[in-house]
This record gives C-alpha cells, structure tokens and sequence, in this order.
C-alpha cells in the first residue's frame, strides 16, 4: 500500500478515529480509484486478511459521509469509490470493458451544468457520465482476426 496522503490527520480533522481499516480502504481506493466495494475487499484482505465485506462497506459507508470518499454510481453498476471529493469531475466509462475515467469540468468550477431557472435547490454537484467505447477497446475490434482465430469461427 502507497499512502499518497496523510490520511491519519484527514481522520482526525473530521472526528474519526484512525484505524487499521479504514487507513486499509483509504489506501486502496486512493491506488486503484473507481472500483465497487467487493474489489475494494480483495485488495485490503491483502493487508488485512480477516477484514469482511460487511465491513468494508460500513467503512466506505463512513469515509463518504465524512467527504474523504466521493461514492459513484455508474449506470447498470455497483457503486464505485474514489479519493477526489472536493472538484466537480466527472466520468467516461467504456461500454466494452468498463474502465472509468475522470474528466475535467470544463468550466471548473462547481456545477459547471446550469439547473434550469425555478428549480427549488441549489446545486452543489452536476454529475455527467459520458459512455463510449476506449481507444485499447476500439483498437481490439478493429484488428483482423488471427488465422487461429479465423478457422476456429468457422
């Protein structure tokens, strides 16, 4: 595990006790972002073998609700994590291998989408998913078939 911020103090400023799990989930969400919970799991069972899924969701639980997670819920997925919870980005997710990628607001700042005029609430966060197919995915659709791959089509 990277610890590729200070998480302990990142606790304590928002009255959390720092614990081996939830420094466990912090690191691993920070060095694999955009993951679901039970990916999560496996990568902190690597450090913390008796740590349960019940548990990691009660600590990803936790660390959102403190603003040290952003929860993401993509489309037809289960809800992935990420470390970058105080700009307004948003995702591109390939449809063919579902990797997920930050994009910029492009104005910058928060929300860069307007509400439409009488709406009732101010708008703190406008999340937009863009879906497409990645470069390494279009690549791998595009290449002729390997003469293996030929006759086994047949």
């Amino acid at each position: 595990m990277t610890l590729t911020t200070d998480w302990p103090s990142q606790l304590r400023d928002r009255g959390l006790r720092v614990t081996r799990q939830r420094l466990a989930v912090l690191d691993a969400v920070a060095d694999e972002p955009h993951r679901p919970a039970e990916a999560i799991h496996a990568k902190v069972t690597e450090h913390l073998p008796e740590i349960t899924v019940q548990s990691v969701y009660t600590v990803l639980h936790d660390l959102t609700a403190h603003d040290l997670l952003r929860r993401f819920d993509p489309p037809g997925s289960p809800a992935c994590y990420e470390t970058r919870t105080h700009d307004n980005h948003h995702h591109a997710i390939c449809t063919v291998c579902g990797r997920i990628e930050d994009v910029e607001c492009v104005p910058g700042e928060a929300p860069c989408l307007q509400p439409p005029p009488g709406l009732g609430m101010t708008v703190e966060v406008a999340d937009v998913v863009f879906r497409g197919i990645c470069d390494e995915c279009a690549a791998r659709q595009s290449a002729p078939a390997s003469p293996a791959e030929s006759s086994t089509a047949r």
